[in-house]
């Protein structure tokens, strides 16, 4: 991403995609881990295929403003529900609903006085004001007798571990037509989380043409992802911190690469950090990403439910891709039934029905 993306973004396995990885390729599928690594090395062929070419400028093109700008809104406030949840603000319960903690919780009194911390220093505009806010949030973490994560070492880790997935992926016993069809899944949910990421992100950057740059060095990450052992990979939502910090070229994504390297070896002290002083950056970061809904109409209905629903469906269902599939399958069929189908570019109709077939395979 550093030397041909040349943009500030991170590039990481994917936390849905390596879902869709376990229980629908493998368990679900019935695929053999290393025949999933094949699957998702396919899956990088198909992709830096389309990236290679004008189609995936057409993709981007094609997807109507206000859904592009509904996109970083909903994954913005993923962000938040992400951080509200690391912080321990909100908790699932044990019937999987969210519950509210006591705000007389010492961990829900430090995220929230670190929220604040963040967003004051942010306002004031001084240098280093997230790192300034982690570390004064790890301090007051501290003082409230708040006790890191669990396993400040290591933990027995060794490179040579790697050599029993590196290189393992393996074609034998798969039949065609699966492979066709896990494939086809995983490549259309790998390029249209990336297209909403990275168009989100670069347009937070202020450097939308990067777009196809970006893209490519993704879907070669895709690539390298299954030799290298590893479900695909995705650009980060976290990327959005080094933006907001003033990230604009490669040398963001190339230092964060080096520093990740060099955490290997300072583990033990990355661990004394709490969660409680990095949830409120990502709620912070996702405060960050709502002005985008300004320019979202919804005095069309046909227009502005898709918005809607892709903003409250991409951090209710957890899923960046099914937000998106379910805010272009509803922009269509409302065009459609309100008469105003030629609004919409072909190619956005092929791609809602691409969608539909997603969910169709899903359940079959």
């Amino acid at each position: 991403m550093a030397l041909w993306g040349k943009a500030p973004l991170i590039i990481a396995p994917g936390m849905g995609i390596n879902a869709m990885f376990t229980y629908t390729l493998v368990q679900g599928m019935g695929l053999t881990w290393q025949q999933a690594l094949a699957v998702s090395m396919m899956s990088g062929i198909c992709f830096l295929a389309i990236s290679l070419t004008s189609l995936v400028g057409k993709l981007r093109e094609a997807i109507p403003t206000s859904l592009q700008e509904a996109i970083s809104v909903g994954i913005g406030l993923m962000l938040v529900l992400i951080g509200l949840h690391k912080g321990g603000v909100i908790l699932p319960d044990s019937a999987s609903v969210i519950a509210v903690q006591s705000f007389g919780n010492p961990g829900v009194i430090v995220t929230l006085a670190t929220l604040a911390l963040t967003c004051i220093l942010y306002m004031r505009k001084v240098p280093g004001n997230l790192l300034l806010s982690i570390i004064g949030g790890t301090v007051l973490a501290f003082l409230f007798g708040i006790k890191p994560s669990a396993g400040s070492s290591l933990g027995g880790f060794t490179w040579s571990s790697y050599g029993e997935v590196f290189g393992h992926l393996t074609f034998k016993g798969l039949p065609v037509t699966t492979l066709i069809v896990a494939v086809f899944s995983l490549t259309l949910v790998i390029v249209f989380e990336n297209v909403g990421l990275i168009n989100a992100q670069l347009n937070m950057s202020e450097k939308p043409e990067r777009f196809k740059q970006a893209m490519q060095a993704t879907s070669f990450s895709v690539f390298l992802s299954g030799i290298f052992g590893t479900s695909p990979t995705v650009s980060t939502v976290e990327a959005a911190a080094g933006i907001s910090s003033g990230g604009r070229t490669g040398w963001t994504s190339a230092f964060t690469g080096i520093l990740f390297l060099i955490s290997l070896i300072a583990m033990p002290v990355i661990t004394l950090v709490p969660d409680q002083a990095v949830a409120p950056i990502l709620i912070f970061i996702g405060g960050l990403m709502m002005p985008s809904v300004r320019n979202i109409s919804f005095e069309s209905m046909e227009k502005g439910l898709p918005a809607f629903f892709i903003i409250a469906f991409i951090p209710l269902m957890h899923s960046i891709v099914d937000g998106i599939a379910i805010g272009f399958i509803s922009y269509s069929l409302f065009h459609v039934a309100v008469g105003k189908w030629r609004e919409v570019k072909p190619l956005f109709y092929f791609i809602s029905l691409l969608f539909v077939l997603h969910f169709v395979l899903q359940v079959i």
